[in-house]
Parts: structure tokens; C-alpha cells; sequence
């Protein structure tokens, strides 16, 4: 659990690291979104988050890189670096800073600094947010509390091949047939990611994708003639032939780190493990019916269907110009030109 560095006092329930989801920083706005960490579950995010910001002009590419931005923003982050972030229903013994809660417009959004306050000695220790477009948090400061053992016994970390997979999975759309925002902000930090990996040649997308979101992604792509093909690799997937392929693989989520295969050859680009897990299980099944089999293809007349969504996917714009910045190698001029494409300043 996490205490109070001044005095000691309990800030936290007992909690266990898990990877930092890659949504973390983009809801979709004018909405009101569900807590993002699990309960009994903290990470940590190490790059500077929150204020104070500086804009681009007043801070300069070199000071913008130690920041691990790598390309024009609007503004950088000169805020914490470690952060934890936990559900708000685990924080303990904290109380608002009422004259920093502003916000938007449906809560507090952080935008002046610490607004909770430790109960045993009015230490500013952390940041509740939770306005529309932000998923709910409590954002711990990293200088002021101390993690402390809480005396449970400790949880071991499952390896690939533990892994329940369909635990993991994340449905893309929602019962009332909206699209996942953890979906319409997982897959664009992936492009991102598969853009540079790719050195910017054409790439095409795998298959279940393609199907679910190709149309709508198509433009963060680059296309042409000789496209790498991206193939969805991970444990329990088939083995894939040597070559130059592009695998999409899942982010451990405990640990954050992506699944590698076995000769270490192809290169990886790490997905949302939940997206991951859809993509690649069995899809729904007809159950059998009282006598005999149905053939294939065929589903009984009292069958559920699927959950269909009533709109487009809509891929979220800042993740992927986000992830992008802060990608080192998008300094190569054969990758700048993708940023300066969706670069551009927006909320979406």
C-alpha cells in the first residue's frame, strides 16, 4: 500500500503493479467514463504527466527530447515522472482540495496540480480526476508517499502460457452498440507503433482487424506496392515462418512487456493485450441442438447474434499523434512525414 511520506498516514488499499494500460490518457470527449485501473490493482507512469506545461517555442527540441517528447506539441509536460495512478475506490485518508477541483464541465480535471490533501497533515499527495473525457483516477505523487508493505501475501506473476485469455479479452462494442473507447484509443497507440516499426513502408493489416476497423484506419497507414504484412502472433497462436513479417502481439498485463517469439527474428509491435485476445479466440459458435449437428456456417433460429455497433469506429486521433512523439525514432526523415500528417493540434 501507499502512505503518506510526511507522516505516515494510509493513502491507499492494498494494491499489486500491473502494466500501465496504453488508454490511459485518452477518453473520448463529452463523455463520462468508468474507473481505469481495476480495483486492488496500481501502475506507474514514467514519463511527466500533468502541470506545469510549456509550449513548444519556449522549451525547444532538446529540452522537449529529455522530456521524451521528440517532435513538435503544443505543450509539454514538465509535470511528476513515476506517478501511480490507482481506482479512486482504493484511496484512503485523503480529503479535496476544494479551491483546485476545476474541471470542464462533469468533474475535476487536474489542470492546477494536487487537489487531495492527506488527512493527517494536509500534505497535497495526489490528484482526483474524473471530468468527461478522462477515465477516473487518483493520481498519486511520486515525492510525496512511500509504497510500504500492506502484509498480504504476495500475488506471483502468471507467465505467457498461465495467462486466461478470455478473461483478458475486451469486447470492441459495448451492450448499447457503442464502440469500446479502449478499443478506439489501444488500436491507434498500435499503429503508431507499427508505422515505425515498419520504417514506413506499406503494411497491411492482419486479417481479424482488417475486418473489425481496416476502413476506418486505413488512412494512418502507409499503402503501396510490396506492403509488410502485420500477422497476429502470441502464446497458444500457431507458429509463423521465418520472413519479414511484422508480428501484433499482446503487452503482459501485469508486467507490460510484449510477447516474443521463440527464434526472436521477426519484429514485434505490442497491442492492448485485451484487444489482442478477441482478435485471436474462436469466435462465437452455435449451440448444438437437441439431435444431430447443425453445418457449418448454420445458426439455430434462437441464436443470440453478436452485438453490432450503430456508428463507425473512430480511431483516436491524439493517441496516435501522442505515441508517435514520444517514439524516439520518429526523428528519421522517412518516418516525420506521418507526424506531420496527423500532428496537428485537437482533442480527437
Amino acid at each position: 500500500m501507499f502512505v503518506c511520506a510526511g507522516c505516515g498516514t494510509e493513502l491507499t488499499a492494498p494494491v499489486s503493479r500491473v502494466a500501465l494500460p496504453d488508454h490511459t490518457h485518452y477518453g473520448a470527449w463529452e463523455r463520462l467514463h468508468p474507473p481505469l485501473m481495476e480495483p486492488a490493482t496500481y501502475a506507474v507512469e514514467p514519463r511527466p504527466t500533468g502541470p506545469p506545461w510549456r509550449s513548444w517555442d519556449d522549451v525547444g527540441e532538446d529540452l522537449a527530447a529529455e522530456q521524451g517528447v521528440y517532435l513538435r506539441q503544443y505543450a509539454v509536460s514538465f509535470g511528476s515522472r513515476d506517478r501511480v495512478v490507482i481506482a479512486p475506490g482504493d484511496s484512503r485518508g485523503t480529503a479535496l482540495i476544494l479551491d483546485k477541483c476545476e474541471g470542464y464541465c462533469m468533474g475535476i480535471d487536474g489542470r492546477d496540480g494536487p487537489n487531495l490533501a492527506c488527512e493527517g497533515c494536509g500534505r497535497p499527495v495526489a490528484t482526483r480526476m474524473d471530468d468527461c473525457g478522462l477515465w477516473q483516477t487518483v493520481w498519486l505523487e511520486a515525492d510525496e508517499v512511500r509504497r510500504v508493505p500492506s502484509g498480504a501475501p504476495a500475488v506471483p506473476v502468471p507467465g505467457w502460457d498461465e495467462l486466461d485469455l478470455e478473461a483478458c479479452a475486451v469486447a470492441p462494442v459495448e451492450l448499447d452498440g457503442s464502440w469500446s473507447f479502449r478499443w478506439e484509443a489501444a488500436v491507434p497507440v498500435a499503429l503508431a507503433r507499427l508505422v515505425v516499426a515498419c520504417e514506413g513502408r506499406p503494411v497491411t493489416l492482419p486479417g481479424p482487424l482488417a475486418d473489425l476497423v481496416g476502413d476506418a484506419v486505413a488512412g494512418y497507414l502507409p499503402a503501396g506496392p510490396q506492403a509488410l504484412t502485420a500477422r497476429l502472433a502470441g502464446p497458444g497462436r500457431p507458429a509463423l515462418p521465418p520472413g519479414g513479417d511484422v508480428l501484433l502481439v499482446p503487452r503482459h498485463p501485469v508486467t507490460g512487456e510484449p510477447w516474443r517469439p521463440p527464434d526472436g527474428t521477426a519484429p514485434v509491435v505490442p497491442l492492448d493485450i485485451g484487444v489482442w485476445a478477441h482478435l485471436v479466440l474462436p469466435g462465437e459458435t452455435s449451440p448444438l441442438p437437441a439431435t444431430g449437428t447443425l453445418p457449418d456456417g448454420v445458426l439455430r433460429d434462437d441464436y443470440v447474434l453478436p452485438l453490432r455497433p450503430w456508428r463507425s469506429f473512430h480511431p483516436h486521433g491524439r493517441a496516435f499523434r501522442d505515441t508517435l512523439a514520444h517514439l524516439p525514432d520518429i526523428r528519421r526523415p522517412e518516418l516525420r512525414a506521418y507526424y506531420d500528417r496527423y500532428g496537428g493540434p485537437g482533442p480527437y
